[in-house]
């Protein structure tokens, strides 16, 4: 992550903290107050206890720097890197009752952010020669979605919508209140228009008929193909036949992401990359004099 993409999230990254150092230290990291002198001065480094992927130090920097702009952090290992076990990614000096604080915050979003990480490179690896991109899902910890998509991204995979608010994605639950496809469609066009937005709009399939009611229907920019084994995909990949944007998702695992992108259709979404995925070992420890 560069400097640009910190100004992009800096406004959430900043109510982020703020609500992260009122859960976790309250009125006071008294453990630190009480043990530690208030000027002592120490060095601490980020060890890696995990082969992977690291995510998240440009994240760690700047929250360091927003609490006490004295201190020196010292990037040994960049964002996206691969990382192996006894590595030092980072190694930072300052004020050790600063440090303490937020040792637990840092490494919680790093844990987090390096897991989601490795395992997208993992899963973007197998189709890495392939047409198809692997994208992800609203399929998030609430509070930490926007640095949850931050680290797919550093794994090499690629961002869905942000929210609900950012794009139109009518999924079989719209469609069935809405009436019908062609209904819901048309509901969406209507509301776009008298809103005054400009939103992409997908929406989601669940067999044959539906596809080939939305070609004739028209009025979106992607269609989903949900829970389509590969037969079928192949079979409405023919039908839409490259008109509009196409994204298959539902029951695709490692095992067989391959052989879905091999069927040449655009995207891939899966919320494997985010959701429930392992965090990453990682361990800061002061360095003894």
């Amino acid at each position: 992550m560069d400097n640009l993409t910190i100004s992009a999230i800096q406004p959430e990254l900043d109510r982020f903290i703020a609500n992260a150092l009122i859960e976790d230290v309250g009125d006071g990291d008294h453990s630190s107050l009480a043990s530690i002198p208030d000027k002592a001065i120490g060095k601490a480094n980020l060890y890696v206890k995990e082969d992977g992927i690291i995510a998240g130090i440009d994240i760690a920097e700047y929250i360091f720097h927003k609490m006490d702009p004295d201190i020196k952090f010292n990037v040994l290992i960049k964002d996206g890197s691969l990382v192996n076990i006894g590595e030092v990614a980072f190694s930072i000096e300052g004020r050790v009752q600063t440090i303490l604080m937020l040792e637990r915050l840092v490494l919680n979003i790093m844990q987090r952010m390096s897991g989601i990480a490795t395992r997208t490179h993992k899963m973007v690896d197998l189709i890495k020669d392939l047409h198809t991109r692997l994208i992800d899902t609203r399929k998030t910890t609430p509070g930490m979605r926007f640095l949850e998509k931050i680290a797919v991204r550093i794994g090499g995979g690629y961002n869905h919508r942000a929210g609900l608010y950012d794009m139109i994605m009518l999924k079989d639950n719209h469609v069935d209140g809405a009436g019908g496809i062609v209904k819901a469609i048309e509901a969406t066009h209507k509301y776009l228009k008298e809103k005054g937005l400009d939103l992409k709009v997908e929406i989601e399939t669940r067999n044959l008929d539906e596809v080939k009611t939305v070609l004739a229907t028209g009025g979106v920019d992607r269609i989903m193909l949900d829970n389509f084994d590969i037969e079928t995909l192949n079979k409405a990949l023919a039908l839409i036949d490259h008109k509009y944007e196409t994204e298959a998702s539902g029951g695709i695992t490692e095992e067989n992401l391959r052989d879905y992108a091999l069927t040449g259709v655009d995207f891939i979404s899966s919320s494997a990359m985010a959701h429930s995925v392992k965090s990453l070992d990682l361990s800061l420890k002061l360095v003894k004099n």
